[in-house]
């Protein structure tokens, strides 16, 4: 039924719909998030190059300021011409890069023993309280042992092949990541167990949906840290254990007088290890990114 409206009365204005609010559009966000992550990627490559000038000016610094023989010290310069430029430097290249291979392998398994195991921990200790008043002193008091002085009960114990490597690599891993790991479990919000809680979960419910995620960022920060401490734990076994890698070369270079072999292994282990952490940074911002973890600044 249409209705009019009465003779005289003034006519009302027609109202247009307001228009309704639409979803926001989620590419902005993902482009603020796809420029930060750019942005800490490159501010973990411009770290990573920084720290390698700053370290050549140290290097190269300290030879000229202490007048130090260039029989013994040898410059950056001479790293280069040892590996590049001499007439033997392909040879020189082939020894340093064969044992360079066999201490990131050594490393590895270090890698992955240390960090296995203190995460596996740190999940007993999240999960078992008592566990964790049990085991975490008598960890810190092994921490505090120096790791040269257990060497040769662990070479008697385990050998001098890769059962050794794991062993020593893996405590030179475990302590800090262990450290660093069960602080991040902890650091969930507890609003979000007592969800779990509420829902019915378990203990390990509550740990495999609340805590380990959380923990991300702890674990990245054990990964990096962890990436240096393998190779000083390969080359602490190579040298009182195995007899071989970059470890071994090194010490062979010292008893033998063969500087420029022994400065070479010292720079190109190092340049390794400066790489790993920068790739462990980019690989951090990645998944970071891509969990929404990924905190302002990085």
């Amino acid at each position: 039924m249409t209705t009019t409206s009465p003779p005289g009365a003034a006519a009302q204005p027609t109202r247009v719909p307001e228009p309704r609010p639409r979803p926001s559009d989620p590419e902005p966000a993902q482009s603020a998030a796809r420029r930060a992550l750019l942005r800490a990627i490159g501010r973990s490559l411009l770290t990573f190059l920084g720290t390698l000038v700053t370290v050549v000016v140290i290097w190269w610094g300290a030879i000229v300021l202490l007048d130090l023989s260039s029989y013994v010290a040898k410059s950056p310069l001479d790293v280069v011409q040892f590996l590049f430029t001499e007439p033997d430097a392909a040879e020189n290249r082939a020894v340093v890069m064969d044992a360079l291979g066999i201490t990131l392998n050594h490393a590895f398994i270090g890698f992955v023993t240390g960090l296995v195991a203190a995460v596996v921990g740190a999940v007993l200790f999240v999960l078992f309280r008592p566990v964790e008043q049990t085991l975490m002193p008598v960890a810190m008091l092994l921490r505090s042992v120096p790791l040269i002085a257990m060497a040769p009960v662990i070479i008697m114990i385990f050998g001098r092949g890769v059962a050794t490597v794991a062993v020593i690599g893996g405590i030179v891993v475990v302590f800090p990541a262990l450290v660093n790991v069960v602080a991040g479990l902890k650091a969930a919000p507890p609003a979000l167990h007592d969800v779990v809680e509420v829902y019915g979960g378990s203990s390990w419910a509550m740990v495999r949906k609340v805590s380990i995620p959380a923990a991300m960022p702890s674990l990245f920060a054990s990964i990096r840290i962890s990436v240096p401490g393998a190779i000083t734990g390969a080359l602490l076994a190579e040298w009182l254990a195995t007899g071989d890698g970059l470890g071994g070369t090194i010490n062979r270079a010292a008893s033998q007088v063969q500087f420029d072999l022994l400065w070479a292994g010292v720079v190109v282990v190092t340049l390794a290890a400066l790489a790993l952490y920068a790739l462990a940074q980019v690989v951090e911002n990645l998944v970071l990114a891509q969990l929404g973890m990924l905190r302002p600044g990085r």
